[in-house]
């Protein structure tokens, strides 16, 4: 182990890699392609957000209640009509193009070490709220089969499996799969989005989840939609409750991402929108 770090060690001084964000030479010995600088600029997600499912609220609409003496905000409009089966949604932060292109690393390039960074961070989300994020079993949103043989792995997988080990808990990526792939169009609007979804997934026959207390993992969160069709179906299983983590948060106001301009595993493959 020792003779191998020196060795990294010494190989990033006589050829440094480049970081896949920026370019700029990597002059450590990290397993992540990522310098220090562009993982530091990921911007994590503060209060104030909504308590159900993480979603933050715009600073001016916060300021205004303040100012107002009105009631804190505690819940979204879609919280308050109870949109979700989850119990509660965080997320590590916001869905820029910084944490979209490294995303893509760990989605396209299978780089198990940033999936254990991803991890750590959710970790770090969940120890904030320890006593809501108890969990029995850690659970990725699955992709399609066909979609999961295509690709080899499922990124949501390559963060849940270290999230489980540093949490102590077990991981359980057999017990939910998804029965319908996702619509060929990159693009789909919101209520597309929630059709593609809404019966996509289910637990698989003859395992048990009933009294579960199950946390669901994935990459990305947009609308909501992912984490609330797992919940469901996890919930018609049995299932206690259901929680969710996900690395990244498209918050409102966000405009389109730039395609990245970084190699991809596999030749032709698809830049897919996220659930």
């Amino acid at each position: 182990m020792f003779l191998r770090s020196t060795l990294e060690a010494l190989a990033s001084v006589l050829a440094p890699a480049p970081c896949r964000l920026c370019a700029k030479p990597l002059l450590n010995a990290s397993r992540i392609p990522i310098c220090p600088e562009c993982l530091a600029s990921f911007v994590p997600i503060g209060e104030p957000i909504c308590q159900c499912c993480g979603r933050p609220f715009p600073a001016i609409v916060a300021e205004h209640a303040t100012a107002s003496g009105a009631a804190p905000l505690t819940l979204c409009r879609l919280c308050r009509e109870n949109t979700f089966a989850f119990a509660r949604a965080r997320s590590f932060g916001v869905y820029d193009t910084a944490l979209h292109n490294a995303i893509l690393l760990l989605k396209y390039e299978e780089l198990t070490r940033l999936g254990h960074w991803f991890a750590e961070r959710l970790a770090e989300v969940a120890a904030r709220e320890a006593e809501l994020f108890q969990a029995d079993v850690v659970v990725p949103v699955p992709l399609h089969p066909a979609r999961q043989r295509e690709r080899g792995y499922n990124q949501a997988e390559l963060i849940a499996r270290p999230l489980a080990k540093k949490l102590g808990i077990k991981q359980g990526s057999y017990l939910l799969m998804r029965t319908r792939p996702r619509p060929a169009r990159l693009v789909l609007s919101r209520k597309e989005h929630w059709e593609s979804v809404r019966g996509a997934y289910a637990t698989r026959k003859g395992l048990r989840v009933d009294k579960l207390r199950v946390l669901l993992v994935d990459d990305v969160m947009t609308t909501g939609a992912t984490l609330d069709a797992c919940s469901r179906a996890l919930k018609s299983a049995g299932a206690a409750s259901v929680v969710g983590l996900t690395v990244a948060r498209v918050t409102s106001g966000l405009g389109p991402l730039p395609a990245p301009a970084m190699p991809t595993r596999k030749a032709g493959a698809p830049v897919s929108k996220h659930s």
